[in-house]
């Protein structure tokens, strides 16, 4: 299996949480792991844990507790601080066990000069380094950092859980970090730990399966939102994303339902191009909506200067809501889409729509079945994974990426492939199309388009699901738009 970095294995733990599978069961799995593999390297002998206040501690808790089951091993354990300001639950439930398990020893260090005094730092046979986690950034503090140097001047094997302490799973610059002979990493294998230079830190590297659910990672679960980028407080207008939603002309619900999804996304702007013969019609939807008024009753070549302007001051183009099919429409679209930097490309504007795109850009298409088997030029198979082999192959041949609405809905940018489950038969009410096109649009403007589109699939089909309880099949799309912020705020 291919490594993953250390943001998506945290993805993956909140998606297992997600689906039911607790935290502490996890610790308990990685715990257990660690102490199988000291078991394996000796039968017998010393061995002290050294153990911070986070889930890398807590792994180190599980761990020591196992081993000291067996009589044939002294298990000592510092914890670096006080045990009330351990960071989670699953960690403070874990040490309160340890003083009912059986440890040689078992200390508080919060001091960085009292833990230099410590006198169990000799005669170990292994050191297992639990300090830090995989989310460490520039120089530790202390006294994790005398923590480090004190494990590294040590004559002792050193195991490390997960990662090194102090060691940047995403690359940046090391500036302190134990020296480890052994890192064993959970689920799968780590990006950072196949970084050249990279087994100085780590040295040998096992992975310890946990029992992470098939599904945390296969599926989009509230775990992947977490990687979304999100709007900081020195933010300026505009910053977390413009989106210019093209639509409109034959319908005027569709591009204001697409509008109004993006603005509860969390987009800055949003402004809506549509031919002047429904202009004011979008416009009396919202007063938050900016609204540009084209040329003639349908799209037309002749409002390409206008769009082309605009896409130049937005981050991203919604294309399709409401356009209607005629030919002029379709050879206007055409035309457009290789001035976009970045588009999403929905309902009409995919009719006849001619692929791969002679462009740069970066372009999301969101069809439905049907759709897609007209895009694909063929019947699309049953089976699942079947299903998800086309979508991918497609994906890659026409370089964009791909969410296939569904029951189960299909997401491949061509190197990874993503299903989803949310959402409902209260959903198939017209206009939640709309509404999933513009959660896609805000997402894309600010994130790449494989987070956009497995995020805004799960956004919507999580929205009509909190909807449904109270509408049940009464459900409106702009009952989903309501819950749109439910969802987002659910995981920060």
């Amino acid at each position: 299996m291919s490594s993953i970095t250390s943001s998506k294995m945290r993805a993956i733990d909140a998606n297992c949480t997600y689906l039911g599978l607790s935290p502490v069961q996890l610790m308990e799995n990685a715990g257990a792991a660690i102490a199988r593999e000291i078991m394996s390297k000796i039968s017998s002998g010393k061995v002290l844990f050294v153990a911070g206040r986070g889930n890398n501690g807590g792994d180190a808790f599980v761990a020591a507790r196992h081993l000291a089951t067996n009589t044939n091993y002294e298990v000592r354990l510092i914890l670096l601080g006080h045990s009330s300001r351990i960071r989670t639950e699953e960690s403070k439930q874990n040490f309160s066990l340890l003083s009912y398990s059986g440890l040689t020893e078992l200390k508080e260090i919060a001091d960085s000069k009292e833990l230099e005094k410590y006198s169990g730092w000799k005669d170990n046979d292994i050191i297992v380094d639990g300090v830090l986690g995989s989310g460490i950034k520039g120089a530790p503090r202390e006294p994790e950092s005398t923590a480090i140097a004190l494990i590294n001047s040590s004559n002792s094997f050193i195991i490390s859980i997960d990662s090194p302490s102090g060691y940047d799973l995403d690359g940046g610059e090391v500036v302190k970090s134990v020296i480890a002979d052994m890192t064993i990493t959970f689920h799968r294998m780590k990006t950072g730990l196949e970084l050249p230079g990279s087994e100085k830190y780590s040295g040998l590297v096992k992975v310890a399966p946990i029992g992470v659910c098939r599904d945390a990672e296969e599926y989009v679960g509230m775990g992947d939102l977490m990687s979304l980028s999100r709007r900081n407080r020195d933010a300026h207008k505009g910053n977390s994303g413009r989106v210019l939603i093209i639509g409109g002309g034959a319908y005027y619900g569709a591009p204001a339902l697409a509008a109004l999804a993006a603005l509860r996304t969390g987009a800055d702007i949003v402004t809506v191009a549509v031919p002047e013969n429904v202009a004011d019609t979008v416009a009396s939807f919202s007063p938050n909506l900016i609204v540009i008024p084209l040329k003639g009753d349908r799209l037309n070549p002749s409002n390409i200067p206008v769009l082309k302007n605009l896409l130049e001051t937005h981050d991203v183009a919604v294309i399709g809501p409401g356009l209607g099919r005629e030919k002029e429409t379709l050879e206007t679209v055409e035309q457009l889409l290789p001035l976009c930097r970045k588009a999403v490309v929905d309902a009409d504007a995919l009719f006849e729509l001619k692929l791969p795109i002679k462009s740069e850009g970066k372009f999301i298409l969101t069809p439905h079945s049907a759709e897609f088997s007209r895009l694909y030029g063929s019947e699309i198979p049953e089976e699942l994974d079947s299903k998800k082999n086309v979508v991918s192959s497609f994906a890659s041949d026409n370089d964009v990426t791909v969410v296939m609405k569904g029951k189960v809905d299909v997401i491949s940018d061509g190197s990874v492939a993503r299903l989803n489950r949310t959402g409902n038969a209260g959903m198939t009410v017209g206009g939640t199309g709309d509404v999933l096109t513009g959660i896609t649009g805000a997402l894309f403007a600010v994130n790449d388009a494989m987070d956009a589109a497995s995020c805004a699939v799960f956004i919507s089909g999580a929205a009509g699901d909190l909807a449904f309880k109270n509408k049940g099949n009464g459900l409106l799309a702009t009952d989903i738009i309501a819950r749109i912020t439910d969802v987002i705020l659910g995981v920060l």
